[in-house]
């Protein structure tokens, strides 16, 4: 096992992977923007280092500072947590040839999975179900392109190979505005992720959004840990998510998930990863693989029991998985909404410091934040500063222990979506379980926001 790890993030993330370093009696040294130098975390770790100012791509961007930080206190791996570098195969690549352990999977499957053409094309090899559409990125030929998508039939989305965070699509209904759209989405792809390749696929009217979690080590043992439900969306980005998903039968699931570990075995993969589907109609689509730990991978920790930073950190120092398939057990049902400092109704930015900061507690209830009173969250970043998430032995109690918990909290000096968050937790459509990625929108919509 590692006597020290570098953690290569900020936020609430940092802190849980502080924690389970800690756990396994691992020493943790934090890297930290000018801006985040009162940061919990920062003040908890064994070393703290300050590795440039504000902007993430001086600092939380920045490989040499990092390889550097490590190298100066003796690390011996780094952890990327998720966004930021953690998805970089050319910071991975970076990390191993500099004599450090990268806490998650190989350079080569970060490219593979990172590259959704090629992505898409193992997973159609390992017999995991894909969205109908192109075979790979869309030709340069008008009419070629006009052909796929006369087969594929409308309406049909573009998508960038190179894109993720719901960035780098186009959803088109007509033929007539089909090239332009090719063409657009192409330039923009260019231009935000350094490689205008873009493919096809039919684009689903309702469907939601259910992602398996796996772990592989590095011995070929490849284990999903259950489902979790993240169709609760705006603008792509998810804001609540659940373990198990509702009102899926469970033979569908375990099909899906064993595919997804056969998938892992064939190309090799180690550590932690996600396999997001969009589902409809009874059928699993395969849309992308996350190769880092997930902002929702509480959820799943919490029925399952499995901690599964620490299963990334004892899967990077060479230890073996210490379970079976058949020895995972899914209890109950957990819940979790990412709270952000934001306007609740326009969704703006609400950087700022926290005059007031009261968690919740109780049974089945966890918070992960990096949040206290008198923090200020700088305006640099992503907003959301922490995340609650409860479990309950059935979904009833679950959302029961979720109203609870979010009517104790108490953030002030700051904007937060926690108002939005009690009024889903009542809503009648999410309580019966099942909404499509498209209801939180219409939801609001609805409700003039």
């Amino acid at each position: 096992m590692f006597k020290k790890v570098l953690i290569a993030n900020r936020g609430e993330i940092a802190l849980r992977i502080q924690r389970a370093c800690r756990e396994l009696g691992i020493k943790s040294v934090v890297v930290y923007s000018e801006a985040d130098r009162d940061a919990k975390y920062v003040r908890l770790a064994d070393e703290a280092v300050c590795i440039g100012p504000a902007p993430s791509a001086q600092s939380y961007l920045s490989m040499p500072a990092i390889i550097a930080t490590a190298e100066v206190t003796d690390a011996e791996a780094i952890h990327p947590g998720y966004g930021f570098l953690s998805e970089n195969a050319d910071f991975a690549e970076r990390v191993e040839r500099s004599g450090f352990t990268f806490i998650g999977p190989t350079p080569e499957s970060i490219r593979l999975m990172g590259d959704k053409v090629s992505a898409k094309q193992a997973m159609i090899r390992a017999g995991v179900p894909c969205v109908p559409g192109s075979e790979g990125a869309l030709p340069e030929d008008p009419k070629e392109i006009i052909r796929i998508a006369r087969s594929v039939g409308y309406p049909v989305i573009i998508k960038a190979a190179g894109g993720g965070g719901g960035r780098g699509m186009r959803v088109v209904h007509t033929e007539a505005a089909l090239v332009h759209a090719v063409q657009t989405t192409r330039a923009e792809a260019g231009a935000a992720f350094g490689n205008p390749e873009v493919y096809m696929e039919k684009f689903l009217e309702n469907p939601r959004h259910v992602e398996i979690q796996i772990l592989a080590d590095t011995y070929k043992n490849a284990v999903w840990l259950g489902e979790r439900d993240c169709s609760m969306q705006r603008r792509h980005q998810k804001i609540i998510e659940e373990a198990p998903a509702p009102g899926i039968p469970r033979r569908a699931i375990e099909k899906v998930g064993d595919r997804c570990a056969a998938a892992c075995k064939k190309m090799g993969y180690r550590g932690a990863g996600t396999f997001e589907f969009l589902y409809e109609n009874g059928e699993f689509y395969f849309i992308e693989m996350n190769t880092r730990v997930q902002v929702e991978h509480p959820v799943t920790e919490m029925v399952t029991g499995i901690d599964i930073v620490q299963q990334q950190i004892k899967i990077a120092a060479g230890e073996k998985l210490p379970f079976t398939q058949r020895q995972i057990e899914m209890r109950g049902h957990a819940i979790e909404c990412r709270i952000n400092a934001e306007d609740p109704v326009k969704f703006v930015p609400s950087p700022g410091r926290i005059t007031m900061w009261h968690a919740p507690g109780g049974p089945g209830v966890r918070v992960d934040s990096h949040a206290y009173t008198n923090y200020f969250v700088p305006p640099n970043y992503d907003s959301m500063i922490g995340k609650i998430i409860v479990h309950g032995d059935t979904r009833e109690q679950a959302l029961a222990r979720m109203r609870i918990a979010l009517s104790e909290t108490v953030v002030e000096g700051i904007q937060t979506n926690i108002p939005l968050h009690r009024e889903l937790m009542a809503d009648a459509k999410f309580i019966e379980g099942g909404t499509s990625i498209h209801y939180l929108e219409g939801w609001m919509a609805a409700h003039k926001r």
